[in-house]
């Protein structure tokens, strides 16, 4: 399965703006976005200036942005646009129900792992299940009602025990945990997501 595996810091200097792949580290002064504000990554990254974007340039930049902050693929990413037009609703915030549907995506809101990528970790070490059937496809899409849990390996991992001991660790409102197991009650609304995404450039960059 094809992935990223460059320096993830990169990603977030590449668009401007924390997209918080790293968990802890992003809240801390050690990110770059801190250190150098939004610098361009490379080695003539401070040469660079961000030029003003095209009516394109902006809709394809948002476009990359949802991308890498829910770490999926173009191919991923059109199918996930192309189920939101077929759907009943509003295109742009079904998408977004698409993407914070993903298993990775739902095992960082419940709150055990502090970051997207680490969830994609969890999940594809065979760590999760669903519906008590183990699952190890991070794009695997859940549904209201199902169930989540780690398994006791994955819950002693350095990444999982510190925050199912944190009382302080919170899931989303749509999800509902208990211990090292989680479930689904409802698809959340477009507030509830609380990403700075913009949507609905990406549903016309698409549309074009």
């Amino acid at each position: 399965m094809a992935k990223y595996t460059d320096p993830k810091c990169r990603l977030c200097r590449r668009e401007g703006v924390k997209l918080y792949l790293k968990g802890e580290r992003c809240f801390s002064p050690k990110c770059p976005i801190e250190k150098k504000g939004a610098q361009v990554p490379g080695q003539h990254g401070k040469k660079r200036a961000r030029g003003r974007l095209s009516g394109f340039g902006i809709q394809l930049r948002e476009k990359q942005k949802a991308k890498r902050t829910y770490g999926v693929l173009e191919s991923q990413f059109i199918r996930y646009y192309k189920d939101s037009l077929v759907a009943k609703g509003n295109t742009g915030e079904m998408m977004m129900q698409l993407l914070e549907s993903r298993l990775d995506n739902v095992v960082y809101r419940l709150g055990f792992t502090s970051s997207r990528s680490l969830a994609r970790q969890l999940v594809s070490h065979g760590h999760v299940a669903v519906n008590g059937k183990k699952v190890d496809v991070p794009s695997f899409q859940t549904k209201p009602g199902m169930t989540v849990s780690v398994d006791t390996a994955g819950q002693a991992f350095n990444f999982v025990a510190p925050n199912l001991a944190d009382e302080k660790n919170k899931p989303a409102v749509w999800l509902s945990r208990k211990g090292a197991e989680g479930k689904i009650d409802r698809l959340p609304t477009r507030d509830e997501i609380g990403s700075d995404i913009k949507e609905n450039l990406i549903i016309e960059y698409y549309s074009r």
